[in-house]
């Protein structure tokens, strides 16, 4: 089996030093670190996005996938930096203000970043202005808003409208996601779009960006 097969088996499986171990051979081998990640690990974690939503996988396996396409990705990191390979975008992720909870966002940053964007991840109880900071020094194009509680969930019209202020809301798309956030609400509050869960909100933020 060739190294983009072993990188592509081995994120499925979640086994991380074989594809430390590909990404190092085919490097060695004089295969450029861009083949190897567009070629073999976006595609692997796009497998494991499909399988996420046709429930064949659960948060442990796309946990264990991630953290595999992540040692490769390290590998891979500097050569892509040195041979001009840029990110297919910048996206901007964070739990809104006064909400803690973070693990849907982190499997939103899992998939997202393993479909080839450079992710920006603020974390938990972010301001708007804070997401407004982030998106401009990043230049990014897109902000992602998660809320896992009713209550910290105007936090993430607020965000909007301090896009809107700043004049920089037409130039970013914001996607937002939680437990009690909807497709109505995306709609009333001025989002792009509303993801139900990991895999369609990375999904949905290839669709805006115009990424297939």
């Amino acid at each position: 089996m060739g190294h983009k097969e072993t990188i592509y088996e081995g994120i499925l499986k979640g086994d991380m030093h074989a594809v430390e171990g590909a990404a190092k051979g085919g490097l060695e081998e004089g295969v450029p670190a861009g083949e190897l990640l567009n070629e073999a690990m976006i595609p692997a974690m796009a497998e494991v996005g499909r399988l996420f939503e046709a429930n064949e996988y659960y948060v442990p396996e796309m946990l264990i996938a991630a953290r595999a396409m992540k040692a490769g990705l390290a590998i891979l990191r500097p050569e892509l930096a040195a041979s001009g390979v840029e990110p297919k975008g910048r996206v901007v992720l964070g739990t809104v203000k006064g909400d803690l909870h973070d693990i849907g966002k982190n499997l939103v940053a899992i998939m997202i970043e393993g479909a080839g964007f450079e992710i920006i991840d603020l974390g938990v109880d972010v301001s708007p202005e804070a997401f407004v900071q982030a998106a401009q020094e990043k230049k990014a194009d897109a902000i992602g808003l998660s809320a896992l509680l009713t209550t910290t969930m105007p936090s993430m019209k607020n965000t909007i409208d301090a896009l809107q202020e700043a004049g920089i809301r037409d130039q970013v798309k914001v996607v937002i996601g939680g437990a009690p956030v909807t497709q109505k609400y995306a709609d009333e509050i001025g989002a792009d779009g509303y993801g139900r869960d990991a895999a369609a909100a990375a999904n949905l933020t290839k669709k805006l960006l115009g990424v297939a």
